[in-house]
């Protein structure tokens, strides 16, 4: 027997040993109210929803991530029965989040960053109908923003083989016994050793690729006289990781908390990736709590564009760079003072410059920033 059929037997008997010493499940109402008004639900299956749960809780905004059976042929299922694929249900995960600071379509973003979507066979080690990926849309609203998010994923060239997450209209969800919620808090190392074995990780990092190995820049040096232009296309393909040309280019966003600057704490300024002009200043960085780089002001107002985005069905404001013309984020009225602003920007669309390498690189006229701040 091979090391990792061992592993995968392994995994496998800690999950039923965990699970049957489960409750009693029972029937969440997925209305769109909650016990608050301003309180939405989405649904989402992904394979095991101790990953869902875990993944979705992570983010701002989202308020409680409930691990459970949905779509399935019989009432108040049990997980023996589900995982055994005796009652058409899948695992799957009801996330109750407040509008004002997570969107659907982000929830849906963070959604297609944690499963392998061309699978529809189950997820990773997990196999069948039971852990295949779905979304389940609450109303017509969702059902369009999905139908957009899945069609732009199809469309971004990520993956060689067709999408195949299904979308479905919510139906009853049921609560998962009292051992499966917060079961990654609970049991923390069986857990670890699960989810370190299942494959998913590994597949997340080969497809979505860690930022900290983006190239230095795909700018040319800056020079005393030098302004700031776009590279060809080809150019920028060449140079970019695939993260890169997808968020400048493609207007994509990156997965919040896994993205190179949003805890950069050092002092320095950020410039455009592709054009290399200076963006915002470490100074007016600030934790936001989105797990995206967010700053108060830019560096230079002149080097920034800001155009109304009418991407989803709220209108939003996008920021990109003048010279560059790099879709760089966007920018809300909630932040801290004295602007009031939150310049929620991406990291792959932005090169960190530390101020000890400011003169070196072309930008000393900022070294006087932080003079003047100390």
């Amino acid at each position: 027997m091979n090391v990792r059929l061992s592993i995968v037997i392994a995994m496998i008997t800690v999950f039923l040993v965990g699970c049957q010493q489960a409750g009693n499940p029972q029937e969440v109402k997925a209305t769109m109210s909650g016990s608050n008004e301003n309180i939405r639900v989405a649904t989402f299956a992904g394979g095991c929803f101790w990953c869902g749960e875990s993944d979705f809780e992570k983010i701002p905004g989202v308020i409680r991530v409930i691990p459970g059976y949905t779509g399935g042929r019989t009432n108040n299922p049990r997980y023996e029965d589900v995982s055994a694929g005796k009652t058409g249900h899948m695992e799957a995960v009801q996330v109750h989040f407040d509008p004002a600071k997570v969107s659907y379509r982000e929830l849906l973003d963070v959604f297609w960053r944690h499963i392998d979507p061309t699978d529809d066979g189950g997820q990773f080690v997990d196999r069948g109908g039971q852990y295949r990926s779905a979304i389940f849309y609450q109303d017509e609203e969702q059902r369009v923003q999905a139908e957009q998010s899945k069609d732009a994923l199809e469309k971004s060239g990520r993956f060689s083989r067709p999408v195949v997450t299904k979308l479905l209209p919510a139906g009853p969800f049921w609560e998962a016994e009292d051992y499966h919620q917060d079961y990654y808090r609970k049991n923390p190392l069986r857990y670890r050793f699960y989810r370190n074995g299942s494959g998913r990780d590994q597949f997340l990092e080969k497809v979505w690729q860690r930022e900290e190995n983006q190239p230095k820049s795909v700018a040319p040096p800056v020079t005393k006289d030098s302004g700031y232009s776009k590279p060809d296309d080809a150019t920028l393909r060449k140079s970019m990781t695939p993260l890169q040309y997808d968020v400048t280019q493609r207007e994509g966003t990156e997965p919040p908390f896994r993205n190179t600057y949003w805890d950069n704490k050092r002092e320095g300024i950020y410039v455009d990736v592709v054009s290399g002009e200076p963006l915002f200043s470490s100074i007016d960085k600030y934790d936001s709590g989105t797990g995206w780089p967010s700053f108060t002001k830019p560096l230079e107002k002149d080097n920034i564009v800001e155009r109304q985005d009418r991407g989803l069905l709220t209108t939003r404001t996008e920021v990109r760079s003048r010279h560059g013309d790099s879709h760089l984020g966007h920018v809300f009225p909630d932040g801290p003072r004295p602007t009031g602003e939150r310049y929620c920007m991406n990291s792959a669309a932005l090169r960190f410059i530390p101020k000890e390498d400011l003169e070196r690189e072309g930008y000393g006229k900022y070294l006087r920033l932080f003079e003047n701040a100390r």
